[in-house]
C-alpha cells in the first residue's frame, strides 16, 4: 500500500447520521449537489452512542443511529454518483462529552470498567460495519476517529485491525485527532494514515513539516479524513471549534480553504481530503450567508473547493 497514489477528493457526508434522514429526496438531493463539486471520494459518516466516557457499550443498532438499510442506501447512493466510498462508523457519548475522552484505568480492577469490556463492545461495533463495507464494496473503511485516550492501547487496536481484515478486503484507515499523527504507535496495521487537519490558518507550513516526519517513519500514504472550517468570524484561528462565538463570514471560510489548500498543494505526499463536512439535509441556499457551520454549500468556499479539486484530479 506503500505505493496507494490516488488523489482524494472528498466530503464526509452525512453527519451525525441520525435515523430517519438517510434517505428519501432531501437526502438524495445533498448527495446530488455535493458530488457537484467535483468530489471523487466520500466519506459516509455515521454515529453510534455509549452513554459516557466510561460506558462499555455502544449501542450501535438503536436509535438515532441510521438503520443498515440507510447506510446501504448512502452507500448506493454515492457509488451511483460514481463516487468511492469510506465508511465511517464513529462512536460518541451520549452526555455530551468529546470521544477523545472516553477512558478507563491502564489496568483492571474489579467492579471498574475495563478497556477489555470497551473494547469488546467497540469490536463488535466495528466489524458490523466492516461487513457492510464489504458487502457494498466500500473502497476504504475507517477502524475509528479521533479516539485520543484509546490511541495508547497499541495491543487492543491491533488485535481489532486483525479481526477486521477477513471480513473487509479494502483498504483501512485510522482517523487519528489533529496533533497526534506522531503518537500512534501502530500505523504499520493500517493501510493509510489519517488524521483530522484543524489546524489554524497560517501554520499550516509548520504542521505539514511535522506530519512529514511522521510519514518518514512509517512510510505510509497520507491523507485528511477530516478538514475544515466554519464559516464563521475567528474560526480560521480555530476550525476545530463549532462552537466558537462569532457572526457568519463566508470571507473567513473562503480564505482558511485558499490557505490550507495552498499549502497541502506544495506537499508531493498528500493524497488529499475528506472535508467536514456535508450534511444529509442541506440548509436552503438562500439561507447560505447566515449559516455559520461547516457546509460550504451555497458559499464562496464551495467554488474554492471545486477549483482545488478540479486542478487536483486534472494532475493526477
Amino acid at each position: 500500500m506503500n505505493g496507494w497514489t490516488e488523489k482524494v477528493c472528498g466530503m464526509t457526508w452525512g453527519w451525525t447520521g441520525v435515523r430517519g434522514t438517510w434517505g428519501g429526496e432531501a437526502a438524495r438531493f445533498s448527495m446530488e449537489e455535493m458530488a457537484k463539486l467535483g468530489v471523487n471520494w466520500v466519506a459516509i459518516a455515521l454515529s453510534a452512542l455509549q452513554d459516557t466516557p466510561q460506558s462499555t457499550t455502544i449501542r450501535f443498532r438503536e436509535e438515532p443511529t441510521v438503520t443498515d438499510d440507510e447506510v446501504r442506501w448512502a452507500i448506493r447512493q454515492a457509488k451511483s454518483l460514481g463516487l468511492k466510498v469510506c465508511l465511517k462508523p464513529v462512536v460518541n457519548c451520549a452526555n455530551g462529552t468529546w470521544r477523545a475522552h472516553i477512558g478507563f484505568f491502564d489496568h483492571e480492577v474489579p467492579g471498574e470498567p475495563s478497556w477489555r469490556e470497551w473494547f469488546a463492545s467497540y469490536g463488535e461495533f466495528i466489524k458490523h460495519y466492516a461487513a457492510i463495507a464489504e458487502e457494498e464494496q466500500c473502497e476504504m473503511f475507517c477502524v475509528g476517529c479521533e479516539m485520543v485516550q484509546t490511541d495508547k492501547r497499541e495491543a487492543e487496536w491491533r488485535a481489532l485491525i486483525a479481526e477486521v481484515r477477513p471480513i473487509y478486503s479494502g483498504l483501512i484507515t485510522y482517523n487519528c485527532d489533529k496533533y497526534q499523527e506522531g503518537y500512534v504507535n501502530w500505523w504499520d496495521a493500517v493501510d493509510i494514515i489519517s488524521s483530522s487537519g484543524y489546524y489554524p490558518i497560517g501554520e499550516w507550513e509548520s504542521e505539514l513539516d511535522r506530519i512529514e516526519g511522521v510519514l518518514k517513519k512509517w512510510n505510509k500514504p497520507f491523507f485528511f479524513m477530516e478538514a475544515g472550517c466554519p464559516s464563521r468570524e475567528g474560526s480560521p484561528h480555530r476550525p476545530n471549534d463549532w462552537s466558537l462565538p462569532g457572526d457568519p463570514s463566508e470571507e473567513a471560510q473562503k480564505c482558511y480553504y485558499e490557505d490550507m489548500f495552498a499549502a497541502c498543494a506544495r506537499r508531493d505526499w498528500m493524497r488529499g481530503f475528506m472535508l467536514w463536512d456535508w450534511p444529509a439535509k442541506l440548509y436552503d441556499a438562500s439561507e447560505a450567508a447566515a449559516n455559520g457551520d461547516y457546509c460550504m454549500y451555497g458559499k464562496q468556499a464551495a467554488a474554492t473547493v471545486r477549483e482545488h479539486y478540479k486542478q487536483g484530479l486534472l494532475i493526477t
